[in-house]
């Protein structure tokens, strides 16, 4: 399985050592997958793995944030940028992104 997003169109400029957290829990809420791996300073990244065996069939979520970051920062402020010149925020939602995935057998 590849869970995998392309660059931001917004410059986030998540910097060079960036990371993005990845979880997928199951039909019973277990999560199966919690990794981190590498993502680019446009936030883009692709991740591949092998489902676990142990995973319950069923409709599972895919979730991938920025690591170690406030990724949804609704304070006014561009906390990745301090120092920056004029910096254009754009405000987003701060639910969870999620992504389904049905597990069959």
């Amino acid at each position: 399985m590849t869970v995998a997003a392309p660059d931001a169109d917004c410059n986030p400029r998540y910097g060079a050592n960036a990371r993005i957290q990845i979880s997928v829990a199951d039909s019973s809420g277990a999560k199966v997958v919690n990794t981190t791996s590498a993502m680019n300073d446009g936030g883009g990244f692709s991740y591949t793995f092998v489902v676990p065996a142990r995973t319950v069939s069923g409709q599972a979520t895919v979730t991938a944030v920025p690591y170690n970051l406030d990724w949804c920062d609704d304070t006014g402020r561009n906390n990745r940028v301090a120092g920056a010149a004029v910096v254009q925020l754009q405000r987003a939602s701060c639910v969870l992104p999620t992504k389904p995935l049905t597990i069959g057998r």
